[in-house]
C-alpha cells in the first residue's frame, strides 16, 4: 500500500510550510510519498528547473511524487458556458501538465465542471447539460498535452452536483475513451450519495488515484461539517472498499486528504496535529489492507 498525505492536510491553504518541509516530515514518519499542491505549495509560474530539482529533493530523501492536486477549478471551469473562462482553465491545465512531467507525477487532479459551488454563491449555475458538454469538449482539447507530457488527467468526483454516481462516471469516461483520462477517487466524497466499495468495482481499472478521507452522512443534515478529523470515523467501510479495488487491480497511490470542515468556522490549517494523526491512522489501514 503506497502511503502519501496531500499537502493542504500538512501546509494549509497558503503555502505556509514549504514543499521541502513537507518531504522531510513525510520521510521521517515513514511515508512513502506527498501531493503536492499547485497554487499554494507551488506557484502556478514554477521553472521546469525548480521542478527537477525539488524532483531530486525528494527521491534523495525516498519520498515519490505520485500525484498533484490543485483548488483552481473552483474558480475557473473546464466546463463553463463562458468562453474565456475555459480557456483559462485550458491554459492552466496545459502548464500544470507541464509542471506535473516536470515533477515526475503519474497523474494530476482536474475537477471537469460543476452545475453549482455551495459555498462560492458568487460563481453562477450551470446546467448539467451545458456541464457535460463543455467539459467534455475541453478535455479532448487537453488529451494532445496529456500524451505528450506522459501524464493521466485524473478527474475527481467531487461536491460539484455533477456526476452524482459510478455509473454516470463510467458514461462520461465512455465518452472520451482515452487512457490518459480517468477517475481520481475520493472516497469520501460519495458517501453522501453511494457506497464507494460500488465505485472501486464499476471503475477499478478507470481509477487513476485515490483521496482517503472519511464523513459522517447524519452530522448536520450531510452538509460540510460530515468531514471531521477522524480518518477512521465514518461511513467507509475500508474492509470492503480495499477488497474492491484490489479485485480491481487497482497498485496505484492512497493519499490522505483529510481537511476537518467538522470544525468550521473554527478551522485552522495548518495544524501540525491533524498530519500527525493522518500518519498514525495510514499504517492502521494499512495494517487492514
Amino acid at each position: 500500500m503506497y502511503k502519501a498525505l496531500n499537502y493542504w492536510v500538512f501546509g494549509g491553504f497558503s503555502g505556509e510550510r514549504s514543499p521541502r518541509e513537507f518531504i522531510d516530515f513525510a520521510a521521517e514518519r515513514g511515508l512513502d510519498g506527498v501531493e503536492l499542491t499547485v497554487g499554494d505549495a507551488l506557484p502556478e509560474s514554477i521553472t521546469d528547473a525548480e521542478c527537477r530539482q525539488l524532483r531530486e529533493y525528494a527521491a534523495k530523501r525516498g519520498i515519490s511524487l505520485r500525484t498533484l492536486a490543485t483548488g483552481f477549478y473552483w474558480g475557473c471551469s473546464l466546463g463553463s458556458p463562458d468562453a474565456g473562462e475555459r480557456r483559462r482553465a485550458l491554459d492552466f491545465t496545459r502548464n500544470y501538465l507541464r509542471i506535473g512531467r516536470e515533477l515526475g507525477v503519474e497523474s494530476v487532479l482536474v475537477i471537469p465542471g460543476y452545475t453549482k459551488v455551495a459555498w462560492e454563491p458568487a460563481r453562477p449555475p450551470v446546467s448539467y447539460r451545458e456541464a457535460w458538454e463543455w467539459s467534455q469538449e475541453s478535455l479532448r482539447e487537453l488529451l494532445p498535452a496529456a500524451r505528450e507530457m506522459q501524464v493521466n488527467i485524473a478527474l475527481e468526483n467531487v461536491w460539484n452536483r455533477f456526476l452524482l454516481s459510478p455509473m454516470e462516471w463510467k458514461y462520461y469516461l465512455d465518452g472520451l475513451d482515452d487512457s490518459r483520462i480517468g477517475l481520481y477517487f475520493d472516497v469520501g466524497n460519495c458517501c453522501l450519495q453511494g457506497n464507494p466499495e460500488d465505485y472501486a468495482d464499476l471503475l477499478g481499472s478507470r481509477i487513476k488515484a485515490v483521496h482517503l478521507k472519511n464523513f459522517i452522512a447524519d452530522d448536520c443534515g450531510g452538509g460540510l461539517h460530515g468531514f471531521g478529523d477522524d480518518l477512521l470515523k465514518g461511513e467507509v467501510d475500508f474492509t470492503a472498499l480495499f477488497a474492491a479495488l484490489t479485485r480491481s487491480g487497482y497498485t496505484g497511490p492512497y493519499t490522505v486528504e483529510m481537511i476537518p470542515f467538522s470544525r468550521l468556522p473554527d478551522l485552522v490549517l495548518p495544524d501540525p496535529a491533524l498530519a500527525e494523526l493522518m500518519v498514525e491512522q495510514l499504517e492502521i489501514l494499512e495494517s487492514r489492507f
